[in-house]
This record gives C-alpha cells, sequence and structure tokens, in this order.
C-alpha cells in the first residue's frame, strides 16, 4: 500500500528514477566514484567482482546506479546489464595511457549494443588530480567516433563541485 502511494506522490511532484550502469577497465575508479555519489565520502575499496548497486538521488531524480567489474573476465557479462539502462557511465583512467587503446575497444563495443543505442552517454575523465593524467581533450580522440560525446573533466573526487564538462562538438 505504501508503494501505490508513493508513485502516486512521485507521479505528482516529478520524481523520476533512472538505471545507469558505471563500466570502464578495472582500477579505473569507478566503485570509489559510485561510494563518493552515494554517501558523500572517499572511501577504500577493493576490485569489484561481479557488481556494487546504490539508488543515488540528484533533485527529483533517482537513479540505480549499476557498478559492474571491470576485470578482463568480466567484460563479457557487461552485455547482460544493459537491457532497459537509461544510462551509461564510462569512466576512464587518466592516468592509464598503455591502455587507452583498450578503453576505447570497449567503449566502441558497449555504445554499438543495440540496447544502448537510446542511453545517454557520459565518459568520466577520472583521476584528473594526479600528475601525468591525460586531459579531456587528449582523451576524446581516443574514444571518437561519438557525436555528442560527453567527456567530464573532476578535477578531484573530493571537488567534484569543481568540474566541467567539454563534449565532442565543442569547437575548442
Amino acid at each position: 500500500m505504501g508503494q501505490a502511494f508513493r508513485k502516486l506522490f512521485d507521479t505528482f511532484f516529478g520524481n523520476s528514477e533512472m538505471r545507469v550502469v558505471m563500466l570502464g577497465l578495472d582500477a579505473a575508479g569507478k566503485t570509489t566514484i559510485l561510494y563518493k555519489l552515494h554517501i558523500g565520502e572517499v572511501l577504500s575499496t577493493v576490485p569489484t567482482i561481479g557488481f556494487n548497486v546504490e539508488k543515488v538521488q540528484y533533485k527529483n531524480v533517482i537513479f540505480t546506479v549499476w557498478d559492474v567489474g571491470g576485470q578482463e573476465k568480466l567484460r563479457p557479462l557487461w552485455r547482460h546489464y544493459f537491457n532497459n539502462t537509461d544510462g551509461l557511465i564510462y569512466v576512464v583512467d587518466s592516468l592509464d595511457r598503455e591502455r587507452i587503446g583498450k578503453a576505447k575497444a570497449e567503449f566502441q563495443a558497449i555504445i554499438k549494443d543495440p540496447f544502448m543505442l537510446n542511453s545517454v552517454i557520459l565518459v568520466f575523465a577520472n583521476k584528473q588530480d594526479m600528475k601525468g593524467a591525460m586531459t579531456p581533450m587528449e582523451l576524446a580522440p581516443h574514444l571518437s567516433n561519438c557525436p555528442g560525446l560527453y567527456v567530464a573533466l573532476v578535477l578531484s573526487i573530493d571537488k567534484a563541485d569543481k568540474s566541467a564538462i567539454w563534449t565532442s562538438e565543442d569547437p575548442d
């Protein structure tokens, strides 16, 4: 009965729910980002075997965020999380120059999947506060062929309010 009232209340006052999947290679920082969004703190994490799922509310939108492990053996399972997904947050480790080609290949496979064609896509250029990190402008060509691609530059997970967003369609 309580659920019925909640849905009715949400219908009148505008709360909506979205399903988001957060993917990226192992050690990109997905779990750290998830828990920073969820509880507002940076936690020490271990590699995700399987997935973490949390509800995160921003204004009148409740996001159910699925953080799926990025180890090579788990990547073939990612596609099982695509059905009914409203958005993708693809996390790229801006320090990992050696695996940027692999990150691109995985990203391209994800966005070409039929279940992801209508999903909103955000590429999160993580670890920007670390010396030697690739800038969003350096990362974007590696993830190209994606009109309207958004790359979020976050100076630090602790300073996410000081972030900037760049799109692949911006002239500069």
